[in-house]
């Protein structure tokens, strides 16, 4: 039978190959996706996280791990597509308006879809409106802005105030991060909450797609 250990393993070496091969003979003999998931994937990316927070990983050995998550989960879509089984949850992510740095929401992004999550990510300089209509059009039910400059954390709280126009508030999560970002802030503009880390953002993320479940 399938090693799930083995690919757990692979996820975490950052061996897409390995990953893809590993996930195509499980699904051969006959390996259910979701134990596959729950089993394997989704443990080795919670191990990635905890290596990364203890500084055993760095961010090149964790946007490996995620790449070597996302390669195993490709064959597994259309199986779950046909099975019915939903995503985690979906998120729209993006770097406000203003600022044009986008390597930690990539992280984040990264880790989010291998966690299992729908991401629609809209890139960098976003404005509003933008998120407005990704939200609408998706259906998603997390909002994750981030921010590297000091100067562009009021488009933070500018975007909030636009959900809330929008009347969009109340169907989404919305939770921040980036270099200047502190809780504090998170609270002062009315996020649902903040997280400092890539890792810690996935956890934040499960806990909101908890519960709206």
């Amino acid at each position: 039978m399938a090693d799930l250990e083995e690919l757990r393993e692979a996820i975490l070496n950052g061996d897409a190959r390995r990953a893809d091969s590993l996930t195509r003979e499980a699904i051969a003999q006959g390996v259910e996706p979701l134990a596959l998931i729950n089993q394997s994937m989704v443990p080795a990316m919670d191990e990635a996280g905890r290596r990364f927070e203890c500084e055993e990983y760095f961010v090149p050995e964790l946007l490996l791990a995620a790449r070597a998550m996302k390669a195993a989960l490709e064959p597994l879509r259309p199986l779950l597509a046909a099975t019915g089984a939903r995503a985690a949850g979906k998120v729209v992510i993006g770097t406000v308006k203003g600022d044009l740095h986008d390597i930690g929401k990539n992280l984040v992004a990264s880790l989010l879809e291998g966690g299992g999550f729908e991401v629609i990510d809209l890139g960098a300089d976003v404005s509003p409106q933008k998120f407005i209509d990704a939200v609408t059009n998706s259906g998603a039910n997390i909002v994750a802005l981030s921010a590297l400059l000091t100067v562009t954390m009021p488009s933070m709280r500018n975007t909030i105030e636009a959900l809330k126009q929008a009347g969009l508030r109340d169907r989404v999560k919305v939770m921040v991060g980036g270099a200047p970002v502190t809780q504090q802030f998170a609270d002062q503009i009315g996020a649902d909450g903040y997280s400092e880390n890539a890792p810690s953002a996935v956890a934040l993320a499960r806990r909101f797609a908890g519960s709206a479940a």
